[in-house]
């Protein structure tokens, strides 16, 4: 069974100072279209494949999902999304890895046994850059 690797959008969007606050939707499908690779490679010390999940809020709640990247749009907060799907990963017996630097989110995906990776993790080309 693969890993899942769920990502925080509106936090790792929010983690550098690129202009996103313009174009919040197109920043979130910039980030979704760099979370592909990730598919196979895998993420920060979890070899590929994993199966990627971006969860969406707000204004980027439009966005489309495309192959390799899966896209969760809360109906209400991103972050009680994110806990949901590591206490779903944690009932099937499945590991999780969560994207984000929110600590109080952290707090609470890793009492369902979900491991925690910065932004940073997940904003570069895996085994490289930047993205």
């Amino acid at each position: 069974m693969r890993i899942l690797l769920v990502v925080d959008a509106a936090n790792v969007v929010g983690s550098v100072p690129d202009g996103w606050w313009r174009d919040r939707r197109g920043a979130t499908e910039r980030l979704r279209d760099s979370l592909v690779p990730y598919g196979e490679a895998g993420v920060a010390g979890h070899p590929g494949p994993v199966e990627t999940v971006l969860v969406v809020e707000g204004a980027a709640r439009g966005v489309e999902p495309v192959p390799g990247v899966r896209v969760e749009a809360a109906s209400g907060s991103g972050d009680d999304r994110i806990v949901e799907l590591a206490r779903e990963a944690a009932a099937a017996g499945r590991g999780c890895v969560v994207a984000t630097a929110d600590r109080e989110l952290r707090r609470r995906v890793e009492a369902y046994g979900a491991s925690c990776v910065g932004p940073s993790a997940v904003r570069r080309r895996p085994g490289g850059g930047e993205s």
